[in-house]
């Protein structure tokens, strides 16, 4: 597997960590389509397959990313590494019915100080923040019906997950976002409960 080094978009990467991210979006996609599915593997499977790559395969490659760009912006190394035990086991989980999304973590090495870590660990909750609100939008849009599950599904799961990454424990974002800044932190966490209490007043029409 080849580590030699790319420019994308002015954001360096390799063949490697391409492979990574490809392998866990199709994985982590499959899992939500299996959870999602009734019965598993009907046609169904297909189509919420597509949402689950489009809402949660989005979700956490735009998130992973947002960590990513701000640790280049700070001249460190950082590439995403998938945990492969780890999508074996959403992917296992996926069939009793719930699946622990573990699917990989980027790996920075360089010079970073307690804020520097913080706002990098901020910037993946923040790109869920943005990405909830653009579906939020888009639930109100006149969209065609076969294309009304995906922005409500991503505005759920991106909510879902800006609130869950910001759990302030062990290798979380909220644990490395709260050593920093008690405001960022508090700012963060009550967006992302905000949008997740409004899913009460939002439903598929």
């Amino acid at each position: 597997m080849s580590h030699m080094q790319l420019k994308i978009w002015n954001i360096s990467t390799s063949e490697a960590e391409i492979k990574d991210f490809i392998k866990a979006w199709i994985a982590i996609s499959a899992a939500f389509a299996i959870l999602l599915s009734k019965p598993v593997f009907s046609p169904d499977f297909y189509a919420k397959f597509v949402i689950a790559s489009l809402t949660v395969g989005t979700g956490f490659l735009l998130h992973e990313l947002g960590h990513k760009i701000v640790a280049q912006r700070y001249k460190c190394f950082a590439e995403f590494r998938s945990f492969d035990n780890m999508l074996l086991l959403a992917l296992i989980m996926s069939f009793f019915g719930f699946v622990f999304a573990a699917p990989g973590a980027v790996m920075i090495s360089g010079r970073i100080n307690r804020q520097k870590n913080g706002k990098i660990s901020a910037a993946g909750p923040i790109v869920n923040l943005a990405l909830a609100v653009i579906f939020l939008a888009l639930v109100f849009a006149p969209l065609p019906k076969l294309f009304k599950d995906i922005p409500y599904y991503g505005f759920v799961i991106n909510s879902w997950l800006a609130l869950f990454n910001m759990i302030p424990f062990w290798l979380f974002d909220g644990y490395k976002v709260l050593k920093w800044s008690k405001t960022a932190y508090a700012l963060i966490v009550a967006a992302a409960a905000i949008l997740m209490l409004s899913q009460n007043f939002i439903g598929l029409n």
